[in-house]
């Protein structure tokens, strides 16, 4: 049987489960993908087809993205083993987390943030690992908002501190 030609392999894609393009995937690139994302799932097999059977980017590209990049090694997966739950995001008061980069729209941990809702009156803390509301601990002041108003908000917009302050 003669093998498909790219723009048959191409046309076939979207006719193709979640399952059968996370296989196609590992096929062309040597690494799983646990993506079920079917529309990103096709648009990376279509590239690497088309990549493999008309050659990558020109060396003026290749040259240009290698300057841009400044040497850094990029990854579209993190390597095997590598566990992002292990990682912690913050670290707790006391324990060296003075570093983290913090929105600098947040107020200080310890501050009292208010906001009048319909005749109520919205008390949220603001902590190192969250946003304290009700007794209950939010990692976001989006999660707050919506926690409060029943509808999904930002929080920053919400709690009036997406203005820069004069």
């Amino acid at each position: 049987m003669a093998t498909p030609s790219l723009a048959g392999r191409l046309a076939r894609l979207p006719t193709l489960t979640a399952a059968q393009l996370r296989s196609e995937y590992a096929a062309l690139y040597g690494e799983t993908t646990r993506s079920g994302n079917k529309a990103w799932l096709a648009k990376r097999v279509a590239w690497r087809m088309q990549r493999l059977a008309h050659g990558g980017l020109s060396p003026a590209a290749l040259a240009k993205a290698d300057e841009l990049a400044d040497g850094a090694e990029l990854r579209l997966n993190p390597p095997p083993g590598h566990d992002p739950a292990a990682a912690p995001l913050d670290t707790p008061a006391g324990e060296g987390g003075d570093d983290l980069p913090r929105d600098p729209r947040l107020p200080a941990p310890g501050t009292v943030l208010t906001r009048p809702y319909k005749g109520t009156t919205v008390l949220v803390e603001v902590r190192r690992d969250g946003f304290l509301y009700r007794g209950e601990l939010y990692s976001s002041l989006s999660a707050v908002a919506t926690a409060a108003t029943g509808s999904h908000l930002n929080g920053f917009r919400f709690f009036r501190l997406d203005k820069e302050s004069a």
